[in-house]
C-alpha cells in the first residue's frame, strides 16, 4: 500500500471564467449580530445569500464548527457577501488528502489487558472516524464482545442503495456520508466508481477505524503476513463512520460538516487521517472544527503528514490538535536477493505468489538503462522498452509513482521480477507493499550496492525469493523517514508532532472493494491489508486516547494528550535515543515530538498539563489575532486586554519550543548578552500525594535553564502547582537547533517534556 503524500488544492479557475464560474465557498457569520427583523439566524442567512444571488441555496448550515453555511458562488459574488454586515469570512473550499498485527503487542496492550478498562466506561467511548467510510462486513466490526450502543448516543446510520440501516451494529453504531461539497466542484458521485453512501471503496477509512477500535479477530493475516490477532487499541470502545473522502480528495466543506455532526452525535474522540498544507487558524477549517470539539470536551487526533523528511513539512499543527507521527514496530517482511557475484542482501516484500526460480539467477538490469524517458529508473508506466526488460529484474529507483505501481510497468514490460532501491530521501527504510511480481524494496546503501554490481559486470545476474514473517526486530521503533517533521511554521513556540506512534506496515481491516496496492488494476480482493502512513499511526492514538478516557471520564482533551506526552519516551531500554531512518542518526524532538506513545504509563501519568479554551484564546491573543480573528476561530466575542501581555509561552503545553534570535555579527554570533525567556507552567495532580523533582539534561551549554521552584509537593488530587522555566541563551549561528529534556518525578512517576531551541 503506498504511502499517501499530503496536498492541498485551492478549488479555483482561471480568471477567463472566474467571474461566472461558481465553485463552493464557506460563509462564516456573527450569528450575534442576527438583526431583530429576523425570526431565526436561517432567514438572516438566506437574506445574506440571496442579496449577491437569486439561484443559489445553502449546500449545509453549520451549527456546532462555526455560525455560517456553505453554497456555490461565483468569485464576485463572494466578494459582495463577505461586504455584508454580520459576515466574517468568506473562504474559498480547500480540498485535503487522505495521509496514507502486531502494534498492540508492540505497545504492551495484549500483555497487559487486565491494566486496561476494557468494560463498562470503555465500552461507552465512541470514536468518529473521518475518513473513506467503513466495509460493514469487516470482521473487525463483529459486535459479540460489547453490549448496548451507550445511551448518549445520537447519531445514525445513513441507509442507501449501498448501505443498509442494518449495516450497523454495537460496535459500528453510526455511518453517515458528506458529498454536497465534492459534488459541487466535481459533478455527481459516479456510482459505478464508488458508493454515494458511507460504504467504505478505498480501504483506507476500513483500516484506520480498526486500527482505533476493531474487535480482536483471530487467524488475521495479509497472505500469511503478519498472521495472528488484529484488534484496535480499544477493543470495546465504539466506532462512528464519517464518509468525507472521495476519489477527487476531501473537501473541507464536507470536512466542517461531518465534525459538526460528530460534535452533535456524541462522539468522545475525533480522528482525521487527512490533511493539507498549513495555514493560518482562522483559516484551516480542520483547526476549527477541532477548537469546537475541544470546547466540547471532544480530543481530536491528526495525521502529521507523510511530507518527511523535509523540514517544516507538518499539517495540522493547532495547539488543541493532538498531531501524530509515525514509527516503525518489531516487526518485517524480509524478501532474499542473492546477485550474480554471490552476495546476498535482504530487502522487504509482501508478495505471495509464483516465486521465481531459486537454483538460477536471472539477467539484472538498472531501469534507467532502458528507458528512453529521462525519468526511466524509476520504472514509470510505459516508460520501459520491452524488448530490453523480458524476462529480466528490473532495478528501480523509489519515488514519485507509487511503489506497487512501478511493478505493474515492469510486468508490462515483460520483466519477472523487481527490485525497488531507496534514494538518499528514504534513506534505509522500508516499506511492505503486496507487489504483483517477484519483489524487494531495499534500503539506500544495499540499493547503491546492487547498482555498483549492476554498473561493473557485463553480465549482471539476480534472483529474489520471500521470507515470510520476522518479529523481534531492532532497534523498534525507529523514526519513518516519511513522517512529517517540525518545526512548526505557523506557531515555532508550539512544538509539533506531539508524539509517534506505529504507522508502518500496518494490518487492518480492509475494505471489499479494494484491491490491498490501492490501485485500479489491482483487482485482488483481502479481508486484512498491511497499509503504511502517518494515517495509520494516528487512529493509533485515537485508540489509546479512548482507553485513557475510558479510565478518566472526566479528563480534558488536554489532560488526555500531556498524559500520552508527558509518558512517552525518546530513549531505548539501553539508553540511545530512538533513530532516524532517514538518517541513520538519532532522531529529535523536530521527528518524534515527546517520544513514542507508552500506554500502560499513560494511564497513570501522576500529573498532567491541563488547558482550557480560554486558554487557546489567550495563545491566539498572545500571536496577535484581532477579536474577528478570534470569533472565526472560537465562535465567540473575546478582546484581548490592552493592559495583559500576552505570551505563546504561557500557554500550559507539555513542551517547550524555544526560538531565540541570532544575534548581529560576522559569522551571527556577535551578541555578548544573553537572549532570556521564560515559560509558566502549571501541573494538576491525577495521582496520589507526592513531592516531585525536577531535573534537565541538555545536549548545549550554550542556554543556561533555571526552574523554580525545583521541588512542588501535591497533598490533594486536582492540585494545582505553577512552575516557572528561565532560559538564557547565547547567541549561535542562524539555523542552529540543540534539545534538551525536563523531567519532574516523585519515584513513581516521570512527567517529561522536551526542549528544542531554534536560532534564526
Amino acid at each position: 500500500m503506498s504511502v499517501l503524500i499530503l496536498t492541498l488544492v485551492f478549488l479555483c479557475h482561471s480568471s477567463v471564467d472566474a467571474e461566472t464560474t461558481k465553485t463552493t465557498f464557506i460563509v462564516h457569520m456573527d450569528k450575534s449580530s442576527v438583526p431583530g427583523s429576523f425570526d431565526d439566524h436561517l432567514q438572516w442567512y438566506d437574506s445574506s445569500l440571496k442579496s449577491v444571488s437569486q439561484t443559489t441555496n445553502r449546500l449545509y448550515t453549520y451549527s456546532n464548527v462555526i455560525h455560517g453555511y456553505s453554497a456555490l458562488l461565483t468569485g464576485e459574488e463572494a466578494r459582495l457577501l463577505e461586504e455584508r454586515p454580520g459576515v466574517l469570512l468568506v473562504q474559498e473550499d480547500k480540498k485535503y488528502e487522505i495521509h496514507t498485527t502486531r502494534s498492540p503487542e508492540f505497545l504492551g496492550i495484549l500483555s497487559s489487558d487486565e491494566s486496561f478498562p476494557e468494560s463498562g466506561t470503555a465500552s461507552d467511548v465512541i470514536i468518529g472516524v473521518l475518513d473513506t467510510g467503513a466495509w460493514p462486513e469487516s470482521s473487525s466490526y463483529d459486535d459479540k464482545e460489547v453490549g448496548p450502543v451507550p445511551p448518549g448516543w445520537k447519531g445514525a446510520c445513513e441507509a442507501s442503495r449501498t448501505f443498509s440501516s442494518s449495516s450497523c451494529n454495537r460496535k459500528l453504531i453510526g455511518a453517515r456520508f458528506f458529498s454536497q461539497g465534492y459534488e459541487a466542484a466535481y459533478g455527481p458521485v459516479d456510482e459505478t466508481k464508488e458508493s454515494r453512501s458511507p460504504r467504505d471503496d478505498d480501504g483506507h477509512g476500513t483500516h484506520t477505524s480498526t486500527t482505533a477500535a476493531g474487535s480482536a479477530v483471530a487467524g488475521a493475516s495479509l497472505y500469511g503476513y503478519a498472521a495472528g490477532t488484529a484488534r484496535g487499541m480499544a477493543k470495546h470502545a465504539r466506532v462512528a463512520a464519517y464518509k468525507v473522502c472521495w476519489l477527487g480528495g476531501c473537501l473541507s466543506s464536507d470536512i466542517l460538516m461531518a465534525m459538526d455532526k460528530a460534535i452533535e452525535d456524541g462522539v468522545h474522540i475525533l480522528s482525521l487521517s487527512l490533511g493539507g498544507s498549513v495555514s493560518d487558524y482562522f483559516q484551516d477549517s480542520v483547526a476549527i472544527g477541532a477548537f469546537a470539539a475541544a470546547s466540547k470536551g471532544i480530543l481530536v487526533s491528526c495525521s502529521a503528514g507523510n511530507g518527511g523528511p523535509r523540514p517544516g513539512s507538518l499539517s495540522n499543527v493547532a495547539p488543541w490538535i493532538t498531531t501524530v507521527g509515525a514509527g516503525t514496530v518489531d516487526r518485517q517482511f524480509p524478501s532474499y536477493i542473492t546477485l550474480g557475484n554471490g552476495k546476498k542482501l535482504t530487502g522487504e516484500s509482501l508478495y505471495r505468489g509464483k516465486p521465481l526460480p531459486v537454483s538460477s539467477l536471472v539477467p539484472l538490469v538498472y531501469a534507467g538503462n532502458i528507458s528512453q524517458a529521462s525519468n526511466g529508473n524509476l520504472c514509470i508506466e510505459g516508460g520501459l522498452i520491452p524488448e530490453k526488460a523480458k524476462g529480466k529484474i528490473i532495478l528501480c529507483d523509489r519515488g514519485l509513482n507509487p511503489r506497487a505501481q512501478k511493478g505493474l510497468a515492469v510486468r508490462e514490460a515483460g520483466g519477472i521480477g523487481m527490485i525497488l532501491a531507496n534514494t538518499e530521501a528514504f534513506g534505509e527504510e522500508l516499506v511492505a507493499d503486496a507487489h504483483f511480481i517477484p519483489s524487494a524494496a531495499v534500503g539506500l546503501a544495499p540499493g547503491n550496492e546492487i547498482k555498483k554490481y549492476v554498473f561493473s559486470d557485463a553480465n549482471p545476474t539476480a534472483t529474489v525469493a520471500p521470507g515470510g514473517t520476522q518479529l523481534g526486530v531492532q532497534p523498534s521503533p525507529v523514526l519513518a523517514a516519511f513522517s512529517s517533521r517540525g518545526p512548526n511554521s505557523i506557531t515555532p513556540e508550539i512544538l509539533k508532532p506531539d508524539m509517534i506512534a506505529p504507522g508502518v506496515n500496518i494490518l487492518a481491516g480492509w475494505s471489499g472493494k479494494a484491491g490491498p496496492t490501492g490501485l485500479a488494476e489491482d483487482t485482488r480482493h483481502v479481508d486484512y491489508n498491511i497499509a503504511s502512513g502517518t494515517s495509520m499511526s494516528c487512529p493509533h492514538v485515537s485508540g489509546l486516547a479512548a482507553l485513557v478516557k475510558g479510565a478518566h471520564p472526566e479528563w480534558s482533551p488536554a489532560a488526555i494528550k500531556s498524559a500520552l506526552m508527558t509518558t512517552a519516551y525518546s530513549r531505548y531500554k539501553n539508553g540511545e535515543r530512538i533513530k532516524d531512518t532517514a538518517t541513520g542518526e538519532p532522531s529529535t524532538p523536530f521527528g518524534h515530538g515527546a517520544g513514542h506513545v507508552n500506554p500502560l504509563s499513560a494511564l497513570d501519568p501522576g500529573l498532567v498539563y491541563d488547558a482550557t479554551t480560554s486558554d487557546y484564546m489567550d495563545f491566539l491573543c498572545a500571536i496577535g489575532y484581532s477579536s474577528r480573528m478570534i470569533k472565526l476561530v472560537a465562535k465567540r466575542e473575546y478582546r484581548c486586554k490592552a493592559d495583559v501581555k500576552y505570551s505563546v509561552a504561557d500557554l500550559n503545553y507539555p513542551s517547550f519550543a524555544v526560538p531565540l534570535e541570532t544575534a548581529s555579527g560576522p559569522r551571527g554570533g556577535g551578541g555578548s548578552a544573553p537572549t532570556v525567556v521564560e515559560y509558566t507552567r502549571t501541573l494538576t495532580n491525577v495521582g496520589d500525594p507526592a513531592t516531585y523533582k525536577v531535573s534537565v539534561s541538555q545536549e548545549t551549554d550554550s542556554v543556561k535553564i533555571q526552574v523554580q521552584p525545583g521541588v512542588l509537593s501535591f497533598s490533594a488530587p486536582n492540585e494545582k502547582k505553577a512552575y516557572t522555566v528561565t532560559f538564557a541563551a547565547t547567541s549561535m549561528p542562524s539555523g542552529t537547533n540543540s534539545f534538551a529534556h525536563l523531567e519532574w518525578s516523585d519515584g513513581k512517576h516521570t512527567v517529561g517534556s522536551p526542549i528544542v531551541f531554534s536560532w534564526t
